[in-house]
């Protein structure tokens, strides 16, 4: 449970940092300063919406994904990390996405997040 929680807060963490550098210019947050976290409540919840569909949608599109994985050499995980990202932007209203390109830089980019996590929590 901690570690989910640790990785709760890099995912805000990631989502502030893209969005307040402006790396992705399709990925838009809209923090409400009013919440009870002010404006990091929004990036908080945003990791958590984004933490638990990665948890548990997750591995169900890559079970069902995978033969198209073992076709394109693991490839379509770039797309299945879009689709979470999307699905992410879908459930709550504080998390626009412009695009399919957004989507799938900003996947690659969680991706890449979330394994560092990972790899950063596991020793």
């Amino acid at each position: 449970m901690i570690k989910f929680l640790l990785k709760v807060v890099i995912f805000a963490a990631a989502f502030y940092g893209l969005t307040y550098f402006d790396v992705l210019p399709g990925l838009e947050v809209l923090a409400n300063p009013d919440g009870p976290l002010g404006e990091y409540g929004s990036y908080l919840w945003i990791g958590l919406i984004f933490g638990i569909v990665n948890a548990v949608v997750g591995p169900v599109l890559r079970l069902l994904s995978l033969p198209f994985l073992l076709l394109t050499l693991g490839l379509f995980l770039l797309i299945i990390n879009a689709a979470l990202l999307g699905l992410t932007a879908a459930i709550t209203d504080r998390l626009t996405i412009d695009g399919f390109g957004t989507a799938v830089i900003g996947g690659l980019i969680f991706a890449i997040v979330g394994w560092a996590a990972d790899q950063m929590l596991d020793s």
